[in-house]
């Protein structure tokens, strides 16, 4: 995004399919390609926690992601400022409630109609909501 909100582009999570399980995992030297690809100065992420219900493995492996993208940033030396579900979701008028995912896609076609194809498909869910997080941390922080 630019700095007054303009969405330039969006890039999928690098992920690969990795362990025992064949689970998705970051893989951090396509992340860090990324980041130094497209010279980001700021991320903004969603401060995640333990969800309900997940077991000790799928816990560790999720905390494992956020500290590995974390980590990758900083090596980076690209600043991350967290943001909550609550605030991301306040600040775009999602409801919360898993039944409300994919108001996030409506809502940044509503925003950025010339980007409509990039948030086109159900599975797009995650690029959109991505672009709510970095939207409202930039509201947040008054850099909008």
């Amino acid at each position: 995004m630019t700095g007054d909100g303009e969405l330039i582009d969006v890039h999928d999570m690098p992920t690969l399919i990795d362990g025992k399980k064949l689970r998705p995992t970051v893989n951090a030297p396509l992340l860090a390609s990324l980041i130094y690809k497209t010279q980001a100065t700021k991320a903004y992420c969603e401060l995640v926690g333990p969800r309900p219900l997940e077991g000790a493995v799928g816990a560790f492996s999720f905390g494992r992601c956020r500290g590995l993208i974390e980590g990758v940033l900083a090596a980076c030396g690209v600043p991350c400022v967290m943001v909550s579900p609550s605030i991301w979701k306040r600040s775009s008028g999602i409801p919360a409630g898993r039944e409300n995912k994919d108001m996030a896609r409506s809502i940044v076609i509503a925003k950025w109609p010339d980007k409509a194809d990039w948030f086109a498909r159900k599975r797009d869910i995650d690029r959109a909501e991505a672009a709510l997080i970095a939207l409202a941390g930039m509201i947040r922080e008054g850099s909008r």
